[in-house]
């Protein structure tokens, strides 16, 4: 939930234990891929300080899950820098701790939402906008927003920090069955079976935030299209959209590959 550059906290101080398992590649994978998200993701002005936070289930692993250590920006996260815990505030492997607000929601949204294998929370500018405004935060008037038709959910009740395990289960309650949910007056979150669908959500959602938030701004009428063809145009987006997510992971990381390697590391 929203995060306070001052009044945010990290999670209790952790019991950690030695899990060698957590080093198979499938493992290693899901880190790097997840840091490149990070990095891509400050890249595009989507972070906010040290405050937001990724995280995705760990392969083989349903009880635990990858989150950026608090105190880091995204352009600092590399992928042996990431967290693995689990749902008890435990840190499995890595330095540090989660920052609290980012393990309350995480963790209850990953534990009561199985489909939720991958949530990327933002408050990245031209979402959160809308998420501030009256009525609903798109108005399915650009081909790029066609992508989420259907998809989406709010989530009225802002009720400050989430800083227990209460606020982290209303939350997750709010989502339904959405993929992306607006959080009234405070950001984003993305949910995907993917780290790769996470990101292109991600990205295409804050593109057509903007192109809306620019058409608003011009006080002319923004125009919807028609539900019928908006429905249709999702449909022939969602056809092929999880090969397009791969494919756009594949190549941001060609671009850190070549620009900022040391996010592997």
């Amino acid at each position: 939930m929203a995060h306070s550059l001052h009044a945010s906290s990290p999670a209790p101080a952790p019991f950690r234990s030695n899990r060698p398992d957590l080093a198979t590649d499938a493992i290693r994978t899901a880190r790097e891929d997840l840091a490149a998200c990070f990095r891509m993701a400050a890249r595009n002005g989507f972070e906010e300080g040290i405050c937001n936070h990724f995280s995705a289930v760990v392969p083989g692993h349903d009880d635990l899950f990858l989150v950026n250590p608090y105190g880091y920006a995204f352009r600092e996260l590399t992928a042996s820098k990431l967290l693995i815990c689990d749902f008890h505030g435990n840190v499995l492997d890595g330095e540090g701790v989660p920052e609290a607000t980012a393990f309350y929601i995480h963790a209850e949204m990953h534990k009561r939402l199985p489909r939720a294998k991958v949530a990327f929370h933002t408050h990245m500018p031209y979402a959160t906008a809308l998420s501030m405004t009256e009525g609903e935060p798109l108005i399915w008037a650009g081909q790029t927003a066609l992508k989420f038709y259907g998809r989406t959910a709010v989530d009225r009740d802002y009720n400050g920090l989430a800083l227990d395990n209460r606020e982290g289960a209303r939350i997750a309650s709010a989502v339904g069955d959405a993929d992306i949910v607006f959080m009234k007056h405070h950001g984003v979150m993305v949910l995907a079976p993917t780290i790769a669908e996470a990101w292109d959500d991600l990205y295409y959602l804050e593109r057509a935030a903007e192109v809306q938030v620019l058409a608003m701004s011009t006080g002319r009428k923004v125009l919807p299209v028609d539900p019928a063809v908006a429905a249709e145009t999702y449909r022939q987006m969602r056809e092929g959209d999880s090969e397009s997510a791969r494919l756009h992971l594949a190549a941001i990381r060609r671009q850190l590959d070549a620009e900022e390697p040391q996010y592997r590391h």
